[in-house]
Order: C-alpha cells, then structure tokens, then sequence
C-alpha cells in the first residue's frame, strides 16, 4: 500500500549517497521521526490543548539525540508524553507511530549490541 508505514518488522531505510547496504541508524531514524512530528505537528492549525507539551517534549528528544547517548527511559517518558498530547489527532497518527517505532527500534539495537549499535557511523 503506497503512504503505508512500515510494519514492525520492517528494514531499516537504505540512505542514497552514503553507498551500498549503508542503512540508517537507529539514532538517525529517531531524528528523522522527531522531524517529521514537528513538522506535521507544526502544520496542523486546529485548537490542541496540549500542543506546548508535545513541542516541549520534541525539543527534549532533539536535546537527547544531539546529545549522542539519550537514556531509554527519557526517550519512553518524552514519548508517553507526546501521545498523551497528541494521541488522539488522526491527522498526526502516522508519525505518532513513526516516532514510537523509532524509539522501540533503538531501545532494541541497545539491548542487542550495546549502545554503539545504535549510534549513527562517524565518517
């Protein structure tokens, strides 16, 4: 289905430019997710009561992610608080669930490699 997010399960995106089998780091992918709320959250002009939490807790991940090593459980609390804020909006369910899955996809790079698993490749 075209516009479909990608299943659990899914591969990790394949970067143009950075040569052949470079895949996306978790820490990356979150970036991209966290750009992609902001963005759409941004856009979205109707009345949201808790749209200061939800950029709040968008620039903490920002924080969090430029900081190279973000804890796991800060990464679940900003993002309980984000789809508390914004969980509701169908508008912005699709990158909800990007950002989640992001988070749960770093949270197991972690768990099975140890944190430079999930650091993005110094070049």
């Amino acid at each position: 289905m075209r516009g479909a997010p990608p299943h659990e399960g899914a591969e990790p995106r394949r970067i143009r430019g950075l040569g052949e089998g470079a895949e996306e780091s978790p820490l990356s992918a979150l970036g991209v997710a966290v750009a992609r709320l902001r963005r759409e959250l941004g856009g979205y002009r109707a009345v949201l009561a808790d749209r200061e939490v939800a950029e709040r807790q968008l620039a903490t991940l920002e924080r969090l992610i430029a900081g190279g090593d973000p804890d796991e459980s800060d990464l679940r609390d900003a993002l309980l608080l984000i789809a508390a804020a914004v969980g509701s909006v169908s508008a912005l369910a699709a990158a909800t669930a990007q950002l989640r899955r992001a988070v749960e996809r770093l949270a197991m790079a972690r768990r099975r490699g140890g944190v430079a698993a999930a650091r993005p490749a110094v070049r």
